[in-house]
């Protein structure tokens, strides 16, 4: 991961964790603002900038800063931030993302990309389906843990390959071949949770209820439940619409 750095308030931890292998396919200001640059450029005609607006510091300012980057990303103003070579000598020593993103490994919905961000702004896990285990759940924490990074934010989308197919699976009662089954198992709640209810589409239900309680997870763990309770981390679930390129916000949106 390289090594990250908050001057006067965050601890400096020189290493990383390494994020999950993903094992299925098809699936403001520095206080608390976001994005303060009015300059947009329209779609693909977008220059990449290299300008740095420092991180937000808070669980608010980082939400507000990616729900900024969205609704870019919808309209097609993008101002593809901290892409360019300026950007990229200056996070060479050293990061300081301002959230963490847990989403899918589906093609169409890369984060830096949904949220209009650039280099050194989000640590991306994406795993099949989202799923959370040991492994991935370090990888979350270092963020937070290590250097004060304010914001999680669990992504789940339409149309989630990985989630169809756990659905079917335990649907029918056929496990899936290989360690595509880890994936149908860490998925069983939702299903379970799903199949209690009746749903016009029981498998977008899914795709929800997985990433609300894989939030819930998070907010459950040790380490990042201090965090939680001290105020000084928020984790937030969401849906991804493939159509629109909006995000929805499912659960855990930071309040004043």
């Amino acid at each position: 991961m390289g090594s990250v750095s908050r001057p006067q308030r965050r601890a400096v931890l020189t290493g990383g964790l390494v994020a999950s292998a993903a094992l299925i396919t098809g699936c403001s200001s520095k206080s608390d603002g976001g994005s303060a640059s009015k300059a947009t450029v329209v779609g693909a005609a977008a220059t990449p900038s290299s300008s740095a607006e420092a991180p937000p510091t808070t669980a608010r300012g980082a939400y507000a800063r990616l729900l900024e980057g969205n609704t870019r990303w919808v309209a097609g103003t993008l101002q593809r931030p901290n892409q360019g070579v300026d950007r990229r000598e200056s996070v060479a020593a050293e990061q300081d993302p301002y959230g963490v993103i847990v989403s899918c490994i589906d093609s169409r919905v890369p984060p830096e990309m949904v949220f209009d961000t650039g280099l050194g702004d989000l640590f991306v896990i994406r795993t099949g389906g989202q799923v959370v285990a040991p492994v991935v759940t370090g990888s979350v924490e270092y963020g937070p843990v290590t250097s004060g990074t304010p914001l999680i934010l669990v992504l789940g989308h339409q149309s989630c390959g990985a989630v169809k197919a756990a659905y079917q699976a335990l649907k029918d009662r056929k496990p899936l071949p290989g360690n595509l089954q880890s994936i149908v198992e860490t998925l069983r709640p939702a299903y379970e949770a799903v199949a209690r209810e009746k749903h016009a589409d029981p498998v977008d239900a899914m795709i929800r209820v997985h990433a609300q309680q894989t939030a819930a997870e998070l907010r459950r763990s040790a380490d990042l439940a201090r965090l939680v309770k001290k105020g000084d981390l928020a984790v937030v679930s969401a849906y991804y619409s493939l159509d629109t390129g909006r995000v929805e916000v499912l659960s855990g949106a930071p309040v004043a």
